[in-house]
């Protein structure tokens, strides 16, 4: 293995871990801010921090005939997909949350097949995926019952749109490339995303009702910020960059159990044979699919 391709395993890992924790930092938030400002300032502060960063370090700003393709991505990932998760965290428990965002990499996989030049899922692929959903859904098995309750509805509603358009974004980014270094290109996103939210947010009338009333808001805040943007998102687009889409993805099966498995070590949660299991289940699709895209990408599109 190559040095970038150990860099972006480690990136990959990086979101696995961190991602995983998000859930709970956003339920935590939503309960006491409105969503789009929420989400918005988050983006808008961690780009703050973060440009300045890169521009000292060498790294240039991205060219203006870059910005529509950086725009575009940032707002499908970040702007929609992103914030219909916090939307959706208003009635969805983060656990649940966590779940249907799993059945994301069955859109990534859908949509690139139909691409002329786009990866066809093979036998490991589809094996992995299939494994992977049901791993996590053995792990989240008694709350199917919810997803016929109607309160739950605009939660669900949310979290689907959520889903395709990461999914949609996460496509157009690897086959849609940009003279700008991924770090300084995750930032840009970052920027763009806050303020199209905060704009929303605005325009809905949700400054009334925003503000950091209790230290859980600071700490769910300043969480997100520095690792769930920061340290995530630049690490996600920099795995998606320098790896097959369809294996980045299979970080939305590793983040339950990485919910899980905090959830038993810090709030003496359960940790029952069930979701030693269920965990195991995940792995194995994690491997597959990685199996299957070095396959594919071994194998000529057009032989």
């Amino acid at each position: 293995m190559d040095k970038e391709n150990f860099k972006a395993y480690l990136a990959w890992a990086t979101i696995c871990i961190v991602w995983g924790t998000t859930y709970l930092a956003i339920r935590v938030g939503v309960q006491n801010m409105p969503p789009m400002l929420f989400a918005g300032f988050r983006w808008l502060a961690s780009a703050s921090f973060f440009i300045p960063i890169l521009l000292i370090k060498g790294y240039k700003f991205p060219k203006v005939k870059d910005w529509l393709s950086l725009s575009i991505v940032g707002i499908l990932l970040l702007g929609i997909a992103n914030g219909m998760v916090v939307v959706a965290e208003q009635w969805i428990p983060s656990g649940l949350a966590a779940l249907i965002i799993t059945t994301m990499p069955f859109w990534v996989v859908l949509i690139e097949a139909v691409l002329p030049q786009g990866i066809r899922p093979n036998i490991f692929i589809v094996s992995g995926l299939l494994l992977g959903f049901g791993g996590v859904a053995l792990i989240f098995h008694n709350d199917f019952s919810k997803i016929i309750e109607p309160s739950y509805f605009l939660g669900y509603a949310a979290l689907f749109l959520a889903v395709t358009s990461w999914a949609g974004g996460s496509v157009y980014s690897k086959y849609k490339k940009v003279d700008t270094h991924p770090l300084m290109g995750a930032a840009f996103q970052m920027m763009v995303a806050g303020l199209a939210q905060i704009t929303v947010g605005a325009m809905i009338g949700e400054f009334s009702s925003f503000g950091f009333n209790n230290s859980e808001s600071v700490f769910a805040f300043l969480y997100l910020m520095i690792f769930g943007s920061i340290f995530g998102y630049a690490s996600y687009i920099y795995a998606i960059s320098h790896l097959p889409v369809s294996f980045v993805t299979t970080y939305a099966y590793v983040n339950p159990v990485i919910a899980i498995f905090l959830g038993w070590l810090i709030l003496d949660e359960d940790m029952n044979w069930i979701i030693v299991i269920a965990a195991v289940i995940i792995l194995a699709g994690v491997f597959l699919v990685k199996k299957g895209s070095i396959i594919q990408r071994k194998i000529p599109l057009n032989p």
